[in-house]
């Protein structure tokens, strides 16, 4: 992430992703498939730790291994569309001014408990209350329902899930580097691969 002022002046924090360029892996059709779609593959991968139907996968592309591969339903039909090893840039697909959906895995934050992992305000410091301040109180009732509700929010496992992250608007691309800049935050690390979709 980073910031940038405006034409305004206003201080506008933004995450700058590179997008790019993906090569077309596979082109899915309804004949073939039942539907249109686009397969693009990112980043470079050793061919020692690609496996041999992959390298045939990548082969037919005429493109070494790819780090990363999603599907993109009716993407690409548009003008002629797109043959299978042609590249896709950010500069074909985006421009300023973009609302787009970012998916990605958030970051792990492990094992936490109900202040942490639902804002919950926690216990009472006094009037009687002992060792409670971060406990999340009573989680159910005893004869009706007997049971504590699917859902509840308790402690547990934070983070590390698929999230996305919706109407950000695209404040610049960079085509001849392939850098796109989103307003806000997009979920995952430095360096976690994520989808845009407009």
């Amino acid at each position: 992430m980073t910031s940038f002022y405006d034409d305004t002046g206003k201080n506008v924090a933004c995450t700058v992703i590179e997008a790019g360029p993906c090569v077309v892996t596979q082109v899915k059709t309804v004949e073939t498939d039942g539907y249109n779609a686009l397969q693009l593959g990112f980043g470079e991968k050793r061919e020692k730790n690609s496996t041999q139907p992959l390298m045939g996968h990548f082969a037919k592309a005429n493109t070494p291994p790819k780090k990363y591969v999603a599907e993109f339903r009716d993407f690409g039909l548009e003008n002629g569309g797109k043959e299978l090893g042609d590249e896709v840039s950010v500069g074909e697909v985006f421009e300023e001014g973009d609302i787009v959906d970012v998916v990605g895995t958030s970051k792990g934050k492990g094992f936490q408990g109900v202040i942490r992992r639902h804002g919950f305000s926690g216990g009472s410091a006094s009037h009687g209350d002992k060792n409670q301040q971060r406990a999340p109180g009573s989680i159910g009732a005893a004869a009706t329902p007997s049971k504590v509700v699917k859902g509840k929010k308790m402690a547990g496992q934070m983070g590390n899930t698929r999230v996305k992250i919706q109407n950000l608007e695209v404040l610049k691309v960079h085509p001849e580097q392939n850098l796109i800049v989103i307003k806000g935050a997009v979920p995952g690390y430095n360096g976690s691969f994520v989808i845009i979709e407009k």
